[in-house]
């Protein structure tokens, strides 16, 4: 608490004092797992009611978190401090804010999405795949969550565990090349994250760039870190290295061109929850870091980087869409979607406006909704004609109705119709990046184009004409239970098309913060009188260290 009040400028003290209420948020789907670990395999009803269970109490847990929330302020909030390694500035810490809310949110609700989803979808080792899930649920918490480098990139690397277990044992067709090609792409980003992250930390380290203590404190280093500009290196200066390092982990797990190969496989081969997962969670961790670290830390770096970024965003979402208007596959066609999708994302964040961060944070859920729920669809019938070849069907309209109608209510949501929740999200990226550069925000809309080109043709193909084999002809409609998991996407896909307000209103301090902390800071640095003074300096030095006869 002492920690808490002391930093009253970025920290907002809880009314009733330190509450452990993030941590149980964070660590009550663990105690999920190793509860069902030790219930008998054969008690498969009882592993399932578990697993619900932690699901909905955590999702419960955020809500009182939420309630808790004071959407007027930036600062960190409900926020947890112990020292946990002092000798090398390592502390157990906490908090959310307008930034990370949502996405906990977004977390706890498609968890409980993806138990349900699987009840008649997985018959093989139960235990083992719903403890997978619960596990993956505390690492994705706790990368939203954690105020410390050294713990969010314990949390960023336990996620990769379980994932790679529920391609590998419970995927299709070629899991396991998709398992390890998503470890390893992960993980060599990862590598390069954690350089960055070092660098930041022994800048900080050195009183001349920051307060010349051993920290991983994210919120000390944003507010104290100050990284070089002058080049250093074939014209790059440190914090531009920094960046980039930074960038090869957040833009693989986006993922961003031209690392997006693993995603595809992943999707394809992934089961139904994994790729709920994958689209809904995990590849937000990427953009939340552009968010969280890379602009607030590295300001000039992250306006240089403006045209670097806006071009690989725009390669993305013109070749992701076109790509997928050739899939024959229903979740390739999503999976390619998705790196069409992210690339707006990452887009708007990099117009470096609070228009556009905003439409990019806004974005994150609605992906996460939309595409989520077009997985969900996609598994909902792979569990009854054990196909995705989108050949493999026509007519579905006159058989499966319901399906049909929630698979065209999330196919305009996906599309980005005004009235749901896609087009929020999508306007603001266009309206930000219209400020910063006329012709990137022409091209991104052209990916809208192409958008509702592939997820129409794929309406047209399968929903459309004659149900003309018997499979579905004969083919059940949804369920009480697939659509009880089905209408809270839906409701959310129209209440925040209709009604953003209380959505936007959560997030806007914290962007506005963000982004107009980032502008100060990268002012200061670009007009900094003493940088012509360092620069000069390391001019003679070099200047010193080559010999006369060689000048």
């Amino acid at each position: 608490m002492e920690y808490i009040l002391a930093h009253a400028d970025y920290l907002l003290p809880h009314a009733d004092g330190v509450t452990p209420l993030l941590t149980f948020i964070i660590f009550l789907p663990l105690l999920g797992a190793l509860a069902t670990l030790v219930i008998p395999k054969t008690e498969a009803s009882l592993i399932k009611a578990v697993a619900v269970f932690s699901t909905m109490a955590t999702f419960l847990l955020s809500l009182v978190a939420l309630s808790n929330f004071d959407g007027s302020t930036h600062k960190m909030q409900l926020a947890e401090y112990h020292s946990w390694i002092p000798s090398i500035g390592v502390a157990y810490f906490l908090g959310v804010d307008g930034l990370s809310i949502l996405l906990v949110l977004l977390t706890t609700l498609l968890s409980i999405l993806v138990v349900v989803c699987s009840f008649n979808a997985i018959h093989d080792m139960q235990k083992a795949y719903y403890s997978c899930l619960l596990f993956l649920e505390t690492g994705m918490l706790g990368v939203f969550l954690a105020l410390d480098f050294f713990l969010f990139y314990i949390f960023w690397e336990i996620m990769l565990v379980p994932m790679y277990f529920l391609i590998g044992i419970w995927g299709h067709g070629r899991r396991l090349y998709s398992a390890i090609k998503f470890f390893l792409y992960t993980l060599f980003g990862s590598v390069f994250m954690l350089l960055g992250i070092l660098a930041l930390y022994f800048f900080n380290s050195n009183g001349d760039y920051g307060t010349g203590e051993l920290t991983f404190n994210i919120l000390d280093l944003i507010n104290n870190v100050r990284v070089p500009t002058e080049p250093i290196f074939v014209g790059l200066s440190a914090q531009d290295l920094i960046f980039l390092a930074l960038f090869l982990g957040f833009a693989i797990k986006v993922p961003m061109f031209p690392f997006h190969t693993w995603l595809p496989d992943a999707h394809t081969d992934a089961p139904t929850a994994g790729s709920v997962v994958l689209a809904g969670v995990l590849l937000k961790m990427g953009t939340y870091g552009f968010v969280r670290f890379s602009l607030p830390l590295l300001p000039t770096a992250s306006h240089n980087m403006v045209g670097f970024m806006a071009t690989l965003a725009i390669i993305g979402i013109l070749y992701g869409a076109l790509v997928a208007m050739a899939q024959r596959d229903m979740k390739r066609l999503i999976a390619y979607s998705s790196v069409s999708h992210m690339g707006f994302l990452v887009l708007g964040i990099f117009a470096l406006n609070p228009e556009g961060v905003t439409g990019g944070v806004i974005q994150m859920i609605n992906h996460g909704i939309s595409t989520g729920a077009l997985f969900l669809l996609v598994g909902i019938i792979y569990e009854r004609r054990h196909t995705r070849e989108i050949a493999a069907f026509s007519g579905l309209a006159t058989t499966v109705p319901i399906f049909a109608v929630f698979f065209a209510i999330t196919m305009f949501s996906s599309i980005g119709l005004p009235g749901l929740n896609g087009f929020v999200g999508e306007f603001l990226i266009l309206v930000g990046m219209f400020k910063t550069n006329v012709a990137y925000a022409a091209l991104a809309a052209l990916g809208i184009i192409l958008g509702a080109a592939y997820m129409l043709w794929l309406y047209q193909r399968t929903m459309f004409g004659e149900a003309t084999t018997p499979e579905n002809q004969t083919m059940k409609d949804m369920n009480f239970r697939e659509i009880g998991y089905m209408l809270p996407l839906v409701i959310l896909m129209f209440w925040i098309g209709l009604y953003p307000r209380p959505y936007l209103n959560l997030m806007r301090p914290t962007v506005d913060h963000y982004v107009t902390q980032m502008q100060e800071r990268h002012m200061a640095e670009r007009y900094d009188p003493q940088r012509a003074t360092r620069q000069a300096l390391h001019d003679a030095e070099t200047d010193t260290a080559v010999p006369a006869e060689d000048r």
